[in-house]
């Protein structure tokens, strides 16, 4: 063997060395020097494992030495950028990673290091732009891959166990922990997946991707005033990303930036005419605003971009008013025929062709793409329909007359609070706008701060261990009374007309009105109630955005049914004449008789207006959107009667409740119930 072939042959064993043993590393280097003093790549593995071995000095030495030697090098000036960083001259250590990559573009390790001495020197919007670019440049690990495939296969478990082993021989491994959250947050876990996300931005400040999806994560929990910045820093860098841009408009939206938000989407739609994700979001907002005409041709541009786009077929369907042509139909069963067995976007052509179906009143053939859809939407959820049923049996044992009677006069004495609460559909957006026409009450939307105080609980430590809603046994009145406050400044930034009172219309409070009731003792609560089997049916062919888990199986949508109402009967024994309800279908019967009844439990005037909520040009961000902008109207209430023959499961689970429905209206006392006075 020559003299060559033989250093060549021990270098290559040094160098398997350099990550378990430097220090073995860093003689066999010296070995082969004393042999063959000027070879390169034994000086360069020297060099190496010096500063492993925390000798910034000596590889300093060598590194510029060789610099002068091989100027040409791009992997020498990373090494010698890393001495110097490890010596502390970051000045140095940055010049020389521009100079490596000066040589070579594409040496990722490069851009990473000198992202890292951007953000030592407070240059973020540089250091995120060479993160950039390191990112496109990095695979992420292939001990990844089957992790990233079994996740795509919704096998959470397996891609779980995987991701946390390659963490254990990797901990800072930002592509793993990315992973970790994607698992946490497609499970529910929206803490789990924050944390992860968090940890991948400390440990790699620049990780755009880390960012977008914890800007995602925190919007999707209305958390907008952490959620803008991180979109501002993400724009910094990369500001045409259509992506950045459609989230911060969404974000802006949710604080009543509606005209900002307006105005930003028409220039990314202006700019970006091919994007189909950016024109459905244009579509829904004006939705919102009831520009129907324009919410239509967007989700029809968005077609013209991507044909087979689901979502922009049921952003039409969405709409409620809207009619889908025989053309339309054609074009939706020829994009099934050809897209997955499973996915989001069949999921939304099966739920779009099957309201286009029932409009043509062909309910047998409508009724089978819902079923489809919502099965195929179901595959996708965990949900356990006896943990609710515990849950409320939990509430039930609390909350009980002494329980409230202990409390009496705690929390805040103001009114501003309505909250509507009740299952979807129910006619809830209805009852919103109607208040919202009133002259003291501003129209919000569906409101996170009570689920919000109530995961804070969840996580509450408690010496006793107890869970939520026991957890509230334990509270005194002054965290009672916090509480109270925290919600009312919570919600201060979505009410941008500072009327006196304001609606908050996240329905599954329902499950929370014990904790509400000691908030706020004198506020509003509205039951918003409809027929089981119209209320039921209507959830299960209406796929949500997030959330309603519960929706997609007739099942158990009778049972979560049950729960509420048994919830219910049961606030209503411990806690007489609370809660104020309003049945659909007589609100459509006799409108005015239930608007001056809603109106004096909530203490205010009758106004006529309420009468014309649909005149009202409020921004309404829920699926009745369009609904509620024509005067009321029976068509709906009897809908379900056409799929009377496939709701058996449905109706098994709810027993009794169809036979009870509609409850008889209870005689008026002195103009109808009030809030209870505490």
């Amino acid at each position: 063997m020559s003299p060559s072939a033989s250093a060549d042959l021990a270098l290559m064993r040094a160098a398997m060395l350099l990550e378990s043993d430097p220090a073995a590393a860093a003689r066999h280097a010296s070995d082969i020097l004393a042999s063959s003093p000027g070879h390169e790549e034994a000086n360069l593995l020297l060099a190496t494992a010096c500063r492993r071995l925390g000798d910034a000095a000596t590889a300093t030495g060598v590194l510029e030495s060789l610099s002068k030697a091989h100027p040409a090098s791009p992997v020498i000036q990373l090494e010698l950028g890393r001495a110097y960083a490890a010596a502390g001259r970051g000045a140095e250590a940055l010049a020389a990673f521009q100079r490596a990559v000066g040589l070579d573009a594409g040496l990722a390790d490069a851009w990473r290091e000198m992202a890292a001495q951007r953000f030592l020197a407070g240059e973020t919007l540089l250091g995120d732009a060479a993160y950039l670019n390191y990112s496109r440049l990095a695979p992420d690990p292939p001990e990844l891959i089957d992790a990233k495939v079994a996740l795509g296969a919704d096998r959470l478990d397996a891609a779980e166990a995987m991701v946390r082993q390659h963490l254990r021989q990797a901990p800072r491994d930002v592509a793993a922990l990315r992973l970790l959250a994607d698992v946490a947050a497609r499970r529910g876990d929206r803490p789990e997946a924050e944390r992860c996300l968090t940890q991948c931005l400390e440990l790699a400040p620049g990780n755009a991707a880390a960012r977008h999806e914890l800007a995602r994560l925190l919007y999707r929990q209305e958390r907008i005033a952490e959620t803008l910045p991180l979109i501002e820093r993400l724009l910094a860098a990369e500001p045409r990303n259509t992506s950045y841009l459609s989230l911060k408009a969404q974000a802006m939206r949710l604080v009543g930036r509606t005209a900002e938000s307006i105005a930003l989407m028409e220039s990314v739609v202006a700019d970006f005419p091919d994007d189909a994700q950016a024109w459905l979001i244009f579509g829904n907002l004006m939705r919102e605003v009831g520009e129907q005409a324009r919410a239509i041709e967007a989700f029809r541009r968005s077609l013209t971009a991507q044909p087979g786009f689901g979502e922009a077929y049921w952003a039409l369907a969405n709409l409620k008013t809207f009619r889908f042509t025989d053309g339309d139909m054609e074009s939706m069963q020829r994009q099934l025929e050809l897209s997955p067995a499973s996915g989001s976007s069949r999921i939304h052509l099966e739920f779009a062709l099957g309201k286009a179906l029932e409009d043509a009143e062909r309910f047998a053939a409508s009724f089978d793409h819902y079923a489809r859809g919502a099965g195929l939407q179901r595959a996708t959820m965990a949900y356990d329909p006896s943990a609710t049923t515990a849950y409320t049996q939990r509430s039930k044992a609390l909350y009980t007359e002494r329980f409230f009677a202990d409390r009496s006069g705690w929390g805040d004495g103001r009114t501003d609070p309505i909250f509507i609460i009740g299952l979807p559909r129910c006619g809830s957006t209805l009852l919103e706008q109607i208040l919202a026409s009133h002259s003291q009450i501003e129209g919000t939307r569906e409101l996170p701060d009570v689920p919000a105080i109530v995961m804070q609980l969840f996580s509450r430590p408690n010496p006793d261990s107890s869970e939520y809603p026991e957890s509230l046994a334990s509270l005194g009145r002054a965290e009672i009374e916090a509480l109270a406050a925290r919600y009312l400044a919570g919600t201060e930034v979505r009410r941008p007309l500072r009327l006196p009172r304001f609606v908050d219309k996240m329905l599954g409070n329902f499950s929370h009105l014990g904790l509400i009731h000691l908030m706020f003792p004198r506020a509003a609560i509205i039951d918003a109630r409809r027929h089981p089997l119209g209320c039921g049916f209507s959830c299960y062919k209406q796929l949500f955005a997030q959330g309603m888990n519960y929706s997609y199986d007739l099942g158990e949508l009778g049972l979560y049914y049950r729960d509420y109402f048994d919830l219910m009967e049961h606030i209503d024994a411990v806690l007489p004449g609370r809660v104020h309800r309003v049945h659909y279908e007589q609100l459509v019967e006799d409108p005015e008789s239930e608007v001056r009844r809603l109106l004096d439990y909530c203490r205010l005037p009758f106004e006529a207006e309420c009468l014309r909520f649909y005149e009202n040009r409020r921004a309404v961000q829920t699926i009745s959107s369009e609904q509620v902008r024509r005067p009321i109207y029976s068509d709906a209430v009897d809908q379900w009667r056409h799929y009377e023959p496939w709701l058996g499961p449905l109706k098994d689970a709810l027993g009794d409740l169809v036979d009870q429905y509609p409850v008889p209206k209870r005689p008026k006392r002195n103009g109808g119930p009030k809030p209870a006075v505490i």
